[in-house]
């Protein structure tokens, strides 16, 4: 997985068919997705259940491109092992889920994983100053994480913070709650390259129609040009 800083969109399966799964990710794959976002959520650090190791291991088999695994889970510490030998190629901590945040990140990357770190809404840039050094990506969290569909909550202002902060540092600047063709066009010029996208990549789409899902893809793309 070599850095390059040309956008790229990651479609979260949290808006995909949860009966079908493993086709919808081989169908966002087709259509053109970059990376496929996996939403792990523990019902205490956010309020909703979703996908543990054993789901995303058998995600893994249907991922040909970047999978992409954000845990919205505390602690995480005791987790990493498991989703790495799941197979996630990223893994993203939340730097408000525990107090050592260091640790953790030593451990992803320890456990052959690229290091993700990922900030609320409410958390300043100034939190991941001091990891910008033991880092992959930084997430932007653009809507309160636990559900997806939410309205976009503005943080240009933090991504453009993060993308000086950063430099020439090969770390990804995702952006992931409320991406639509226009929220992405003010994120990507603030300084992201990597989209989550959820309802607005598979709205109107299915297996079957997967066609509806590259033309959504291929809207948020045409806002960027």
């Amino acid at each position: 997985m070599s850095f390059d800083r040309s956008v790229k969109i990651a479609p979260s399966i949290l808006s995909a068919d949860f009966a079908d799964l493993g086709r919808e990710i081989r169908a966002i794959e087709d259509q053109g997705a970059d990376w496929v976002h996996v939403d792990v959520m523990d019902g205490h650090f956010v309020p909703n259940l979703t996908f543990g190791p054993m789901a995303v291991k058998a995600f893994r088999k249907h991922v040909r491109t970047v999978m992409d695994v954000h845990l919205m889970i505390a602690p995480v510490d005791p987790y990493i092992e498991a989703y790495a030998e799941a197979g996630a190629d990223v893994l993203t901590a939340h730097v408000e889920a525990g107090p050592h945040i260091h640790r953790t990140l030593q451990a992803i990357r320890g456990a052959g994983m690229k290091a993700g770190v990922a900030l609320n809404p409410g958390t300043p840039a100034a939190a991941v100053a001091h990891l910008l050094d033991m880092i992959d990506l930084v997430c932007v969290m653009t809507v309160n994480p636990g559900y997806g569909g939410q309205k976009f909550i503005d943080m240009t202002g933090k991504i453009a913070e993060l993308r000086a902060m950063i430099g020439d540092r090969p770390v990804h600047i995702e952006v992931d709650g409320g991406v639509d063709p226009e929220t992405a066009a003010r994120v990507v010029e603030a300084g992201a390259d990597v989209l989550v996208a959820g309802s607005a990549v598979f709205r109107g789409g299915s297996v079957d129609a997967p066609e509806v899902y590259g033309a959504n893809m291929a809207a948020i793309r045409a806002a960027l040009a």
